[in-house]
């Protein structure tokens, strides 16, 4: 955790540099670009007790705006800003008797990203990678049930954890750091980019005090998404690689 967050302080360290000291021996550009995203999120939550449980799969769509200030050493230094409604939750693998249960949460969700390019800058292919912080705000959730569900059947769970059926989504408020790899390509008619990323909650979704059932019960997310960027501000002309 200490790791992820010094790669986080390293990479916004870098894009923020890119409106003062760097300005000296780097490339200035003030590239302004949006359009939509949309994915596919794979969540669990991290119970303590443990809950087993497989991803819970749900989608993602919503709006991106990037800021693309700097070209360093061929580096491409950028702030990236999303609104994302996304569906999370987890999906519970109960192997003491018939019964399922799968939670959906949705959320608002605004990840605010540094964006480390390399590659080609104008048309061609760039790698890049995305780091930083994200919040969320709830917006609904819903539960769905099968099987038995009779005393027997619950009396019968590991542990007798059985308080997160009842129990509302106590804390709507989400947040946590998020992070990622993926490819850009970039045309005429706009930037296409595919990543993967993982988004760690440090957020509980439960209350976690000594009274209360569970002492984390946070998100842990991978995301796969495609995004669509057209430029509003264009300063890097037709020429530059």
């Amino acid at each position: 955790m200490k790791r992820l967050i010094r790669k986080y302080i390293v990479a916004s360290t870098l894009a923020m540099l890119c409106t003062n000291s760097y300005a000296q021996i780097g490339e200035m550009r003030n590239d302004f670009s949006i359009g939509f995203n949309g994915g596919y999120v794979l969540d669990k939550i991290s119970f303590d007790p443990t809950i087993k449980q497989d991803f819970k799969p749900g989608m993602t769509l919503g709006f991106t705006t990037r800021y693309v200030c700097e070209r360093y050493y061929g580096m491409m230094c950028a702030l990236q800003a999303e609104v994302n409604y996304t569906q999370m939750g987890w999906k519970e693998v109960i192997e003491t008797s018939t019964d399922t249960y799968e939670r959906t949460i949705n959320y608002v969700q605004v990840p605010l990203l540094a964006h480390l390019g390399f590659g080609r800058e104008a048309r061609g292919v760039q790698g890049y990678l995305v780091l930083g912080p994200q919040i969320g705000f709830l917006i609904g959730d819903n539960a769905k049930k099968g099987g038995e569900w009779t005393e027997k059947s619950l009396s019968l769970r590991p542990n007798h954890v059985v308080d997160q059926y009842s129990l509302d989504i106590e804390k709507k408020f989400d947040y946590g750091i998020t992070g990622g790899l993926g490819i850009e390509v970039s045309s005429k008619i706009g930037h296409f980019k595919a990543e993967g990323r993982y988004y760690y909650g440090l957020a509980d979704i439960f209350n976690n005090g000594k009274k209360d059932t569970f002492g984390r019960s946070a998100h842990g997310a991978i995301i796969a998404k495609v995004t669509y960027l057209f430029d509003l501000i264009n300063t890097k002309g037709g020429n530059r690689k």
